[in-house]
């Protein structure tokens, strides 16, 4: 048996990369979690926790916020309260007609096929509709910690769902102790807004870094495929960074980049806020799809997504680029924050390099050019110099003993 208490992203993914240089051959995970299906199977245990709540105190507060029986909510909770919402539905059901209970999406065992409809799986979470109904037309009444915060940012999970909600149905949220309740409304309305605002930052940026925020979660080399085409489509120019867990002292070693987009589950995507430091803003491939696909939105599509996997070919939110003879690339377009007016991209294909051309130097030889490299070249520092071979060779010998406040070698003062 081994413990893994390190991850090189983030705790709430399944690490099936240290469990496989264990050779484990189950994992446990305990805590929260994103629920991301991984990139390998590995059978996996679930320990979310379960927290108390107060059960009486909740339903009032539900009462309190929904006085007409008839409208449809669903009950949401943090992972660590999902054990209470049957029996806080329990006590709702003698009076309201339409109410979904919700429950975390951990993997099934698999079964004989059921005559029963498959469960939507959103969010983390799956929802049991009946048929011919559907998740936007439901409010949300949420129990949690979260609301106890005046930032919502500071919660992955509950900003998943406000910027994933329908917009202009209720979402209320409850403390799960003292039943104090919260209209999230507003706070959905200010997610939104930033996330517009990134969008806009996408649109006017031309060098983009995509940050490889997971390796675990199914489907990434997809996804940053799939990213690196929208900004080559653009006309922008993408570089991708492996740096583990984004902090502003890694990203402020690459000011030449104007945005940067975060590979990673849904909420290791919104776990990065502007707040911490970050000299250019962290954008969601969900803000970079709409700033580089000129066809996006899908008819229908509400909601902010949060997840990579939805916006790949598969999903019912893909949406194809346009072919390079399409006029939605020739749309003029002006930008809302600077005000100038954005000229259409140079489309390329997808076989296009993009990154290469021959260049003839003066003694009439051909050359490989690549902006990046004519780029580096420029800098001041290019990075550590090696100097192989014009270094003599000398041998080991031992070194300094002690702390830098006092050496063996050096003299009692």
């Amino acid at each position: 048996m081994f413990i893994l208490g390190d991850t090189a992203y983030g705790s709430c993914c399944v690490d099936v990369l240290s469990a496989e240089q264990a050779e484990a051959q189950v994992l446990v995970h305990f805590g929260p979690a994103c629920l991301s299906p991984p990139a390998r199977p590995l059978p996996t245990i679930f320990v979310l926790g379960q927290h108390s709540v107060n059960l009486e105190l909740c339903a009032k507060a539900f009462e309190a916020q929904n006085p007409d029986p008839t409208a449809p909510v669903v009950l949401l909770s943090e992972p660590a309260y999902a054990h209470a919402l049957e029996a806080l539905a329990t006590l709702l059901r003698p009076k309201y007609q339409d109410l979904l209970i919700s429950s975390p999406a951990v993997p099934l065992p698999v079964e004989s096929p059921s005559s029963q409809p498959e469960p939507l799986e959103r969010f983390g979470r799956r929802f049991p509709l009946n048929p011919g109904r559907c998740l936007e037309e439901y409010g949300a009444f949420y129990v949690g910690d979260s609301q106890t915060s005046p930032d919502s940012s500071l919660d992955p999970d509950l900003t998943r769902l406000l910027l994933g909600w329908t917009p202009g149905r209720p979402f209320f949220s409850c403390c799960p102790d003292t039943g104090q309740t919260q209209d999230q409304g507003a706070r959905a309305g200010r997610l939104r807004a930033r996330r517009l605002y990134l969008v806009e930052r996408a649109r006017d940026a031309h060098v983009v870094g995509l940050l490889a925020g997971t390796l675990g979660v199914a489907r990434h080399c997809e996804a940053l495929a799939h990213l690196r085409k929208l900004t080559q489509a653009a006309g922008k120019r993408s570089y991708v960074l492996a740096l583990g867990r984004p902090t502003p002292a890694k990203l402020a070693n690459f000011p030449e980049m104007d945005v940067f987009v975060l590979l990673a589950c849904p909420l290791g995507a919104l776990a990065p806020e502007p707040s911490g430091g970050f000299f250019r803003p962290i954008l969601t491939p969900c803000e970079l799809e709409a700033a580089c696909n000129p066809a996006w939105p899908p008819p229908g599509l509400a909601p902010h997504l949060t997840h990579y996997a939805e916006l790949l070919p598969g999903s019912p939110f893909h949406v194809p680029l346009p072919s390079p003879e399409s006029e939605l690339w020739d749309t003029p377009d002006v930008s809302l924050i600077s005000g100038d007016l954005r000229p259409p991209p140079s489309w390329k294909t997808s076989n296009d390099p993009g990154c290469s051309a021959l260049t003839p130097r003066p003694q009439m030889e051909l050359a490989e050019s690549s902006p990046a490299a004519s780029f580096l070249s420029s800098r001041s520092w290019q990075g550590l110099e090696p100097h192989l071979g014009q270094t003599p060779v000398s041998e080991a010998v031992s070194g300094r003993r002690g702390i830098a406040i006092a050496y063996e070698d050096e003299g009692s003062s």
